[in-house]
């Protein structure tokens, strides 16, 4: 290149160009010169290098490498024949400023390049991590983000110390000075650090967990967890974020523990009118002794309430002293009964059917059982069929639903009422 620009310079001068006018135009031409080389030298790297690494990669029967293609690994490396040339080639001009310029430039280049590298190197090496089985209990994202900071962070002080031309460590020694101003900078990530370690360590969350956090009104699935924030999807397609550090400083809830035991809970009561709860009599005990699922039942708890009671001595008609079977008690037995015989229904997990505290709303009975299915339409549909079952077979024990009166009711009473008064 010292060659080229002599020669040029030589042409200038013999066409009577001034020497300092001849020595810039040689150098501005031997610049530019360099400058097409080192292009050219990326151009054809780019072209034909990276085409032979696709084609070897695509033989191959690993998956690293096709991620290493995917974020564009090899064409940040495809930048150093270039900057090997502007390296090699700076110093041909006895004009020290424009050395000078060309070093700081080559050194300069070659810091961007290896940061990208190794940026690129990290979010492949995340893309690796998540097909292996521990991404679907621990994410790293965070940490690669952290690395990423710290990457740039260097690449930044190596530059500036290129620029100014002072050791790196001088510059590592003044930002002392500035550390409360640097975390107080970095104060979200510092927090969205800990918070991912804290996280990750006592598996608290993961990918495609199902997450509810009424302050930040998110109820959805975690699709993502970065250093600074969390993403929910939320049910009605809506993105949620959430900073990470908010996960552990506040509460919220982790549906994963009720979609790795096998059930999910079915946990709803429906209120009775009190007035309809009485005892059977022997009419209504045989009419539903018609019930497969009361039959056996209904005849040994009989047995057991007149053997109960002839031992007392209490005569069979006494309705004060002695035992007796009631509608609610029945039905009682039947829910269970009918819920025991449902394939659909969890028999190893809690299973009640309960009264709650009577209300001037009237009696709750709830059932509180857990059903196999967890996907949400079968669980709605498991849960449906069981109360449609409930609504419809409770006249047959003599129960009613407690129901405030609607309007329909108001005016078939004033109908009623009318024509009484008409009679």
């Amino acid at each position: 290149m010292k060659q080229f620009q002599n020669w040029i310079f030589s042409i200038f001068s013999e066409m009577g160009t001034p020497q300092q006018s001849a020595t810039i135009l040689s150098v501005s031409i031997a610049v530019l010169l360099l400058l097409v080389v080192a292009i050219l030298a990326q151009l054809l790297t780019r072209t034909i290098l990276l085409s032979l690494i696709h084609r070897f990669v695509q033989k191959t029967k690993t998956e690293w490498d096709d991620f290493l293609i995917k974020r564009k690994f090899f064409s940040a490396l495809a930048h150093i024949p270039s900057a090997l040339i502007v390296y090699a080639a700076h110093d041909f001009s006895d004009i020290e400023i424009v050395t000078d310029i060309l070093s700081i430039i080559s050194e300069v280049y070659f810091v961007i390049i290896f940061a990208m590298s190794f940026l690129r190197a990290s979010n492949a090496a995340n893309d690796i991590y998540q097909t292996t089985p521990y991404a679907a209990t621990r994410s790293i994202k965070g940490y690669i983000q952290l690395l990423q900071i710290v990457i740039i962070f260097l690449a930044v002080i190596f530059g500036i110390s290129i620029l100014i031309n002072e050791s790196p460590l001088g510059i590592f020694a003044g930002l002392g000075a500035m550390a409360a101003v640097l975390l107080l900078i970095f104060k979200d990530s510092i927090l969205g650090f800990v918070a991912s370690i804290q996280l990750s360590a006592n598996k608290m969350l993961k990918p495609g967990d199902w997450i509810e956090m009424r302050s930040h009104n998110a109820d959805g699935t975690v699709i993502d967890i970065t250093l600074n924030t969390v993403k929910v999807q939320n049910w009605d397609k809506t993105i949620t974020t959430i900073p990470t550090y908010a996960l552990v400083s506040e509460s919220f809830n982790n549906w994963a523990g009720m979609e790795e035991s096998g059930g999910r809970r079915i946990k709803r009561s429906i209120n009775l009118d009190m007035k309809s709860v009485r005892f059977c009599d022997a009419a209504m005990l045989e009419r539903l002794s018609h019930f497969y699922l009361l039959k056996d039942y209904i005849k040994t708890k009989q047995e057991d309430i007149q053997a109960f009671n002839k031992k007392l001595k209490i005569e069979e008609g006494d309705t004060y002293n002695g035992r007796r079977q009631t509608n609610l008690g029945i039905f009682r037995h039947y829910m269970e009964a009918y819920l025991k015989q449902n394939p659909n229904i969890h028999q190893d997990m809690t299973f009640l059917v309960r009264h709650l505290q009577p209300t001037e709303l009237g009696l709750p009975i709830e059932i509180y059982v857990f059903s196999k299915d967890q996907i949400w339409a079968n669980y709605e549909g498991i849960q449906a069929d069981i109360f449609d079952h409930v609504l419809a077979i409770l006249p047959e024990f003599g129960l009613q639903v407690f129901q405030n009166p609607s309007g329909h009711d108001v005016n078939e009473l004033g109908k009623n009422l009318a024509f009484i008064q008409h009679k």
